[in-house]
């Protein structure tokens, strides 16, 4: 967070020698935004509300001083579009990661947390599921939460 209010200084200054609102909005993207996305599909599920809080604090100011597009999504939001980028890319074959997506062959919908069901599939074969708070990007784009 410290880089990023380093980083709208930099704008301030940056603004006061006549930049234009649209250099300074590129500027912003590339620099605070792609921080904050940089591998955050892997930690973004380790934080807590008041960490996402502060994130989304950031973005609101910059916002206020005309650093980012009105359009730009929430934190939340760049991280459900980064994921779903990185699960379109891991499912092509010759992607390295491709190896860790299983083939698709059930869709489990609202299974309670903590709880195990059996499944009897068309083949006889018994199945344990098991639902878990995902924290891994592998295992969101795996099980589509």
């Amino acid at each position: 967070m410290t880089a990023s209010a380093q980083t709208v200084y930099a704008l301030c200054v940056l603004r006061t020698r006549r930049l234009d609102d649209d250099a300074l909005q590129h500027i912003y993207r590339a620099t605070v935004v792609a921080r904050l996305m940089y591998a955050a599909s892997p930690w973004r599920g380790l934080t807590e509300a008041p960490d996402c809080k502060r994130i989304d604090s950031v973005l609101d100011r910059a916002w206020r001083h005309g650093y980012c597009p009105s359009d730009l999504p929430t934190f939340d939001e760049l991280c459900n579009i980064a994921d779903d980028e990185l699960g379109r890319t891991m499912r092509l074959s010759n992607h390295v990661l491709h190896v860790l997506i299983p083939p698709k062959i059930l869709c489990i919908a609202e299974i309670q947390p903590q709880t195990s069901h059996t499944l009897t599939t068309a083949a006889n074969t018994q199945h344990t599921l098991v639902r878990f708070h995902h924290t891994n990007v592998v295992q969101r784009q795996i099980l589509g939460t």
